[in-house]
């Protein structure tokens, strides 16, 4: 890890742009931290769109899994953020990657209620059916949280 590495996190958690340009004249946008996030992953979990442009226009690699086996598009399913999660995907981020229990990108929006992530998601090919080391899959996830309109929306998705 070089000088800059340290700020790159700060920059990335506090949304710091200015920060973050500076320290990606000579920082690996992919580089971690002791818990295996890259920036993109720190900036998306906390919802600074700007941070997260900012790291794209490095060219990271989007399906870098932190040290839970999450994404940046993980995290933002699991948080609700819409606008960043489209980002990521038109940006190229892999729908389908399983974090260690077996869970994707929707099995997050599926359970947390996020309909318009589950709608974006489903858009760009994820699998409603693929299920996790539970057995369970986003389909059954959103009916277990009585999430009707996500439930509905999976159930009667055609590829």
């Amino acid at each position: 890890m070089n000088e800059h590495a340290p700020d790159i996190f700060e920059a990335a958690r506090s949304g710091n742009v200015e920060a973050l340009r500076e320290a990606l004249r000579d920082t690996d946008p992919n580089v971690l931290d002791g818990r295996g996030s890259t920036p993109l992953i720190i900036a998306a979990y906390h919802d600074h769109i700007d941070a997260v442009k900012v790291l794209l226009d490095a060219k990271p690699d989007l399906d870098i899994q932190d040290g839970m086996g999450n994404t940046a598009l993980m995290g933002v399913c699991f948080k609700g953020y819409t606008e960043i999660g489209k980002l990521l995907l038109e940006s190229g981020a892999a729908v389908d990657v399983l974090n260690g229990n077996g869970a994707t990108a929707l099995t997050f929006a599926a359970t947390f209620g996020h309909n318009d992530l589950i709608r974006l998601l489903l858009e760009h090919g994820a699998d409603q059916f693929q299920p996790d080391r539970f057995g369970k899959n986003p389909v059954d996830y959103a009916m277990i949280q009585e999430n009707a309109e996500g439930y509905e929306l999976m159930a009667n998705w055609k590829k």
